[in-house]
């Protein structure tokens, strides 16, 4: 993070040198962009564990106790689809500034698979599922631009900012089939919303507009965005048995439907006065949320983005 500050206080020095040594020859104008983008993920990272499980892709053998085979699951939230709206302000022939507000959903991406493991303590019910993550967010995108120059319709341009997400989560779907060598006695399906830790992300584009008209152009960005979210808090909005709600009831595959197995509290650490089954199973409180160690995701990408320009 402090590498990428840098390199973002080093690119601000440098516009601003530039545009105050470049003479104006075009009046000070607004302009607004409206696009859509596609990312492709970097960096990925190995996924947070999910309702006490690893991220692994397990397979058992037909006991169901045998491990056969065990892959972890990678990733990173970064793939997927953007549209965005952007308020531009040209200070000078070089120089502007920019600001969008962006609707992101992602990929789904698999952070849990699990085939024919004995469920405990039972000698013949098997559980096959799996779990799969989707963030959707709102953000902020304050930039500096660089423009490098007309000709002949084309103005490429740089742009370099930061990332602020106002409103968004990650929501993870589990879907588990129990089963014994008679077929399948019941189906789960489960959601988990994760609300995020406010945070902050570094983003650098290079792109090029073409005039189509005297106010209309189209443009296209090739951008890099990286940072990574902490978890906040984490609550199960869904469960049902067979299609049928069971929320707030227990049931044979999910004893504990209590307040803190339905809610959850990041902490930084867990110790001896925190709600948690770990560290406190005297005092634990399954009125409270449960108090579990923060994890976080990244959401790290590269994209192409399309779009039109209207200038004032």
């Amino acid at each position: 993070m402090k590498k990428n500050l840098f390199l973002l206080g080093l690119l601000v020095c440098s516009m601003a040198t530039m545009a105050q040594t470049e003479k104006a020859d075009k009046p000070e104008s607004w302009y607004f962009k409206l696009g859509g983008s596609y990312f492709i993920q970097t960096a990925a990272t190995e996924f947070p564990i999910v309702n006490g499980q690893l991220p692994n892709t397990d397979v058992y053998g037909p006991d169901g106790t045998t491990l056969v085979s065990r892959k972890t699951n990678h990733g990173s939230f970064g793939e997927g689809f953007r549209s965005g709206l952007t308020a531009g302000y040209r200070f000078s022939t070089r120089l502007g500034v920019e600001m969008g507000i962006n609707y992101y959903s992602s990929a789904d991406k698999l952070m849990v698979e699990t085939t024919n493991r004995l469920v405990p303590p039972t000698t013949n019910i098997f559980v096959s599922g799996d779990a799969v993550g989707k963030i959707r967010a709102w953000d902020l995108s304050p930039t500096l631009v660089l423009f490098l120059g007309e000709s002949k319709g084309f103005e490429p341009y740089t742009k370099v900012g930061v990332i602020v997400p106002i409103h968004g989560d990650l929501t993870i779907e589990t879907n588990r089939e129990y089963s014994t060598a008679a077929g399948v006695i019941a189906k789960t399906y489960s959601e988990d919303v994760v609300k995020p830790n406010p945070t902050i992300g570094f983003t650098a584009a290079i792109g090029s507009s073409y005039k189509l008209g005297k106010k209309i152009s189209v443009y296209a960005e090739i951008e890099y965005r990286n940072f990574t979210v902490h978890g906040d808090t984490k609550e199960t909005t869904v469960f049902t048995e067979n299609g049928v709600d069971k929320l707030n009831t227990p049931t044979t595959f999910r004893p504990d439907a209590s307040y803190s197995a339905i809610h959850t509290n990041y902490v930084s650490k867990i110790d001896t006065s925190s709600n948690s089954k770990v560290t406190n199973a005297a005092g634990f409180d399954n009125t409270r949320a449960t108090d579990d160690i923060s994890s976080f995701v990244g959401i790290s990408g590269l994209g192409l983005t399309f779009g039109l320009k209207y200038s004032l």
